[in-house]
């Protein structure tokens, strides 16, 4: 259930209204925009008589929300959310970020070359993983803190921010000091107890499309990350999982301006896993940008042959020097920039 209030209410009168709230049986999510305060009462809500609440001092209006995702759907931050991070840069503004390094970090070599070339390119995040969630037993698993150190150091030598997979519980806290912002795999986006300690921690959550996942389904996964009181989540569309064979995935472009309808979090475009293809990478990125994505996703990697996992979908560094020309191009002429 939603409760508006009025522009000019008080903190006294919206204070009164949370009480009645909470007295009810229900527990209460406030953000504040720009013009006015929303109320978002989560719980056993069905019972409960809006006319109550609208009666109270400094109610605007008061409405049942059908959908089951009541943080993430847009009736609750109707403005959108523009997710900040500490050196100023935002997510879900009209900047689209891009968010972009190897797949796995191997080497102190590896990690800086890619730091120095993404932060050229006008990249804000240094992407890489460091535990490794692999198909295979055999494969490389991923280099664990050591790795997470060297990524730390190559990003603050470039000015930029961090963004890496957290796959367990236990691995939250020793990650905390090496990342800006925690990702959470598609084979993790319906691990809820996972979800529910992020929702616990007061850094941002990117948060991937499950690889069989409606779009339902990820904004349910966002509310039990959301329902703990961390609101600065991100979704990313990364593709699923179709009868095509020709991809790896099927990038799924058109959940990108239908999570913009639904729900008022960011949304990001993963085109490497998307497709797991070199060539296709470009393509998709251009799409989801055209399409409304707030970031983009990029494996690149100084050699990308060789990249210890999924070289066949990873860039090399000058090819993704020219596709952040190309997006430049395509996000202005949708009214952003780069």
């Amino acid at each position: 259930m939603i409760v508006a209030m009025q522009e000019k209410a008080t903190e006294e009168q919206i204070d009164a209204v949370i009480d009645a709230l909470v007295e009810s049986g229900v527990n209460v999510h406030r953000t504040t925009g720009a013009s006015q305060t929303i109320l978002a009462a989560v719980g056993p809500t069905a019972s409960l008589d809006p006319r109550k609440f609208e009666i109270l001092s400094g109610v605007l209006y008061v409405h049942r929300i059908s959908s089951p995702y009541k943080l993430a759907g847009r009736a609750w931050r109707p403005e959108g959310t523009v997710v900040e991070f500490a050196n100023g840069v935002k997510v879900g503004n009209s900047r689209v970020a891009v968010m972009a390094g190897p797949c796995s970090i191997e080497t102190r070599e590896q990690i800086f070359e890619t730091a120095a070339r993404v932060k050229a390119a006008g990249g804000t995040f240094l992407r890489g993983g460091a535990f490794k969630p692999r198909s295979s037993p055999y494969a490389f698993q991923g280099m664990g803190i050591p790795g997470l150190k060297l990524m730390r150091e190559a990003a603050e030598a470039h000015g930029l921010l961090t963004v890496s997979e957290v796959m367990e519980i236990s691995q939250i806290e020793t990650m905390m000091p090496y990342i800006d912002l925690f990702q959470v795999g598609a084979r993790n986006m319906q691990n809820f107890n996972l979800l529910r300690e992020l929702g616990q921690v007061r850094k941002p959550v990117l948060l991937k499309r499950g690889i069989a996942a409606t779009i339902e389904e990820l904004l349910l996964s966002s509310e039990y990350i959301m329902a703990g009181g961390n609101y600065n989540v991100i979704l990313c569309e990364r593709g699923i999982r179709t009868y095509e064979t020709a991809t790896r995935n099927t990038m799924d472009i058109s959940a990108i301006p239908v999570v913009k309808k639904l729900s008022h979090l960011p949304i990001v475009g993963d085109p490497s896993h998307g497709t797991g293809r070199r060539d296709m990478v470009a393509p998709m990125a251009r799409a989801a940008v055209a399409a409304g994505a707030d970031a983009i996703l990029v494996e690149v990697h100084p050699n990308a042959d060789k990249a210890a996992s999924d070289a066949a979908q990873t860039l090399f560094l000058d090819q993704f020097d020219q596709l952040m020309n190309e997006l430049r191009v395509i996000a202005s002429a949708v009214g952003r920039e780069l």
